[in-house]
């Protein structure tokens, strides 16, 4: 099992990157926020990495933390759910984040990852509810439109936990309608402590 890399980034390509370790090249597949993080090509990175063995396929799996690789094996253990579209939760929703929607519940929100419909997304619920921790479930958490949604993932992707995410939130005027003013709207909250 791999658990680490630690090398030279040589090449990024979508959402896949090779790091060159000691003179081999390791490719490793990774979401477009992990992509963003990265350092330029040619500098050193390291990222926490999940090996998949399938029948046919070796797949190695990149994080930038131990926590999102540990969510993604989380989600890995739902019946149906494969690395992809584990991948795919992660790159749609900030970890603590995807961990709340999970622990409420909130199948709706879900949906809103990249091949989960609705069954799937009650089968993620019913099925690690319970392995996502009581204390996320009792966070107060209104009842959030997607566009709420989009906005505390953009906070939580830029290092805000989701609880100043949520003040931010309530700080946004009413009448900001657009995502991007929405997110001004809330960066100036936390400017304006």
């Amino acid at each position: 099992m791999i658990a680490r890399l630690r090398g030279q980034l040589e090449a990024i390509a979508g959402e896949q990157v090779v790091i060159d370790v000691g003179g081999v090249g390791y490719l490793v597949h990774v979401t477009r926020r992990t992509v963003e993080k990265l350092p330029p090509i040619g500098q050193t990175v390291a990222l926490y990495t999940r090996m998949i063995v399938r029948e046919n396929d070796v797949g190695l799996y990149g994080f930038g933390s131990r926590e999102e690789g540990d969510l993604f094996a989380t989600l890995m253990t739902s019946s149906g759910v494969g690395p992809r579209t584990a991948m795919a939760a992660l790159a749609a929703f900030a970890p603590e984040t995807l961990r709340g929607a999970i622990a409420r519940g909130d199948a709706d929100a879900l949906t809103r990852i990249p091949g989960v419909g609705r069954k799937t997304a009650q089968r993620l619920v019913l099925e690690l509810k319970d392995k996502m921790g009581g204390d996320i479930a009792a966070l107060p958490t209104p009842n959030l439109t997607e566009g709420d949604a989009d906005v505390i993932n953009a906070l939580t992707a830029l290092g805000y936990s989701v609880v100043e995410a949520q003040a931010a939130l309530g700080a946004i005027p009413a009448d900001t309608q657009e995502l991007d003013q929405r997110i001004l709207a809330a960066l100036r909250f936390f400017g304006s402590r």
